[in-house]
């Protein structure tokens, strides 16, 4: 295998989360009396987390008291319907599980909010992972490397045995920040081109070609 530990990055890389965030920041954006967006809108905004997701789908000019009014009413929503509609993408929980029988070590890493990070990671992938990070007061977000590290850490391996997987420019960043090296999965948030202007190489396609290329 060419790793001891894969950290995953979360939202369009092993789940599909973007229902539930586009139905929350939706509510949100309604209880405002503002315009909502639809499912291509949000996924371009996220990535950078829930006060970039909020700054950007407010309409221009929306006072920044406000913004931060309406990310405090967001949180808790999103917290407490946040397992919805939100699903692993296809052959995810099957990587994962090989990986385990492998002994690879695995995490998850998220730019969400980590009580929400820790209720999907458990409710999607019981048993699966050593433990899972978002940011917190004591975390920021990425592409900060604080939550890659501080899994790194956790589960005892040093940066060269890991590699991070994520479908983001954010995760590439990431990546170069702590010092890990970088799969790039084409399923998620951002399109091909985007991902190629990002400096991504190699694009996986789907888990089963990712497992393979980890387990070879």
């Amino acid at each position: 295998m060419r790793y001891k530990a894969v950290l995953f990055d979360m939202d369009g890389t092993v789940l599909d989360t973007l229902a539930d965030l586009t139905n929350a920041i939706n509510h949100t954006l309604s209880d405002y009396g503002m315009p909502l967006l639809d499912k291509r809108r949000v996924a371009q905004y996220l990535g950078n987390g829930a006060a970039y997701l909020m700054s950007r789908a407010v309409p221009a000019g929306t006072p920044d008291a406000l913004r931060e009014e309406m990310l405090r009413a967001y949180q808790p929503w999103y917290d407490s319907h946040c397992a919805i509609l939100t699903a692993p993408y296809p052959g995810i929980v099957p990587l994962m599980r090989a990986l385990r029988e492998a002994g690879v070590k695995q995490a998850v890493i998220s730019n969400k909010q980590d009580s929400a990070v820790r209720q999907l990671a458990q409710e999607h992938f019981p048993g699966l992972l050593e433990t899972a990070v978002g940011e917190s007061e004591s975390v920021r977000r990425k592409p900060n490397p604080d939550a890659v590290l501080a899994a790194l850490r956790e589960m005892g391996v040093e940066k060269r045995d890991a590699v991070y997987v994520g479908d983001t420019e954010v995760d590439l960043r990431t990546a170069e920040n702590a010092g890990l090296a970088c799969a790039v999965v084409g399923w998620g948030f951002r399109t091909e081109e985007q991902l190629r202007e990002a400096g991504a190489g190699r694009i996986f396609q789907s888990a089963g070609e990712l497992r393979d290329w980890l387990l070879e």
